[in-house]
């Protein structure tokens, strides 16, 4: 079987691409990935075949010209995710054309791919891999981005509504257009619905790589949306640390672990989470701090090193987890899945990107505490670590998750949707969320 996996090139959407790539290889499925040259050596160290296109840094445009709000969120989207969709619609057509692949599997946010889907074309069938939360539309009226909870009663609901209007007004539907207007210059159709929306509900199957637990209940989902369960990224190719040593002896002492992360890229400024948190929990004694900077030199963190912690740009996160007792995140969907399925508790804060939906979703799990701000003060992550190390409550539900996570095999899943969709032979689009085989065409 010939895939073609397209993958935006940031590194929290590579990496599961990269599991499913590997997978499919092993079974002896000729695999190529589309994706930015900057992730060639990556994507060839797998084993994969790699084709590329030009990226010009747009998935890490950050707006500096704006303060943080609904314009400057707006920006950045449209830089990072919808300006690529023309250049990746151009290579993606020469790619089936030169290829022809079996099935296309794409990363949620290539939204190249919405061209292929709303084009009735002949066309490969198509499986998305979401890399985020679920952004379908909520049935209480919340707006996707904010992070507000699923809400408990009518005066909640109505409250949302509100604010959902508000945000349809300063970033939705100004996104839609602009998405709308991308598709136009193409000749193809606006979008059915919200972008978050079409994107799960226009592809031929849609895999959420989490459980059920972690996420809010949206009633009947659609008939493509599977749960998988986590897609565990390939470990970095590089050494362990130099201090792992004391990590093991700190695990055989029952010495409480930290570790602390902002990603790879909301990490521009290690004076929002990381460096508080060292300096929140500097006279923990009784604690081992682990940092990592994301692929960051260390020599990036200002001011003095606690005694209690130790740095790596990298980390081994597969083998790290399950020797850890809380993780202190910024929210990287990635890095909070990694840990609830490893069983491990969480103190996130971050409102950038998909954070706050994330985030609110460690709150909501009782898996963590959800500080909900971009700058934790030092008080509030002591206080929110020593709650978590403290009370069980936390724990014990992410070992729930855990339990969750280990009752799904997510590469299975992914290579039987590939599997199902194969069999389907082409198809055309015929709407939204539906494909139509070729062979039943008219």
């Amino acid at each position: 079987m010939k895939i073609l996996i397209a993958a935006t090139p940031l590194t929290g959407h590579v990496n599961p691409m990269l599991a499913i790539g590997r997978a499919a290889a092993a079974r002896g499925d000729d695999v190529l990935v589309l994706s930015d040259a900057l992730f060639r050596a990556k994507i060839e160290a797998a084993g994969l075949r790699f084709t590329g296109y030009a990226d010009n840094g747009s998935a890490t445009f950050r707006e500096t010209e704006l303060p943080a709000g609904p314009e400057r969120y707006r920006r950045e989207f449209e830089r990072r995710f919808i300006d690529p969709m023309v250049d990746q619609a151009e290579v993606l057509r020469r790619l089936i054309a030169e290829e022809a692949p079996d099935v296309i599997v794409a990363g949620s946010m290539f939204l190249g791919m919405l061209t292929l889907l709303l084009d009735p074309a002949p066309r490969p069938p198509i499986v998305t891999v979401n890399i985020s939360f679920l952004f379908l539309d909520r049935p209480d009226h919340a707006p996707v981005g904010p992070g507000l909870p699923p809400a408990r009663d009518r005066s909640e609901r109505v409250r949302y509504a509100a604010v959902k209007a508000g945000m349809d007004a300063a970033f939705t539907n100004p996104v839609r257009a602009y998405v709308d207007g991308q598709l136009a210059k193409l000749g193809l159709p606006p979008l059915p619905a919200s972008l978050p929306h079409s994107v799960v509900v226009l592809p031929d199957l849609f895999l959420q790589p989490t459980v059920p637990g972690f996420e809010y209940d949206y009633g009947a989902l659609p008939p493509g949306v599977r749960y998988i369960g986590l897609l565990q990224p390939p470990a970095p190719p590089a050494p362990l640390p130099e201090w792992w040593p004391e990590l093991e002896a700190a695990n055989a002492a029952g010495k409480p672990v930290v570790l602390v992360t902002q990603g790879t890229l909301a990490n521009a400024d290690f004076g929002e989470l990381l460096e508080p948190t060292l300096a929140a929990l500097a006279d923990r004694s009784d604690l081992l701090v682990l940092a990592t900077t994301g692929g960051r030199p260390v020599t990036a963190l200002g001011g003095p090193i606690p005694a209690n912690t130790r740095l790596a740009s990298f980390l081994p996160f597969r083998d790290l987890l399950p020797r850890v007792s809380v993780l202190v995140t910024n929210g990287g969907y990635g890095s909070v899945s990694q840990a609830l399925a490893a069983g491990v508790p969480i103190v996130s804060a971050g409102l950038t990107e998909d954070k706050a939906e994330v985030n609110a979703r460690v709150g909501w799990s009782g898996a963590g505490i959800n500080l909900a701000t971009n700058t934790p003060s030092r008080e509030d992550l002591r206080d929110a670590v020593a709650r978590v190390l403290t009370e069980p409550a936390f724990r014990q539900r992410a070992g729930t998750l855990k339990a969750a996570f280990a009752s799904r095999d997510a590469l299975a899943a992914a290579l039987t949707a590939v599997d199902d969709l194969a069999r389907s032979g082409p198809v055309r689009s015929g709407g939204a969320g539906l494909a139509v085989p070729l062979a039943r065409s008219a």
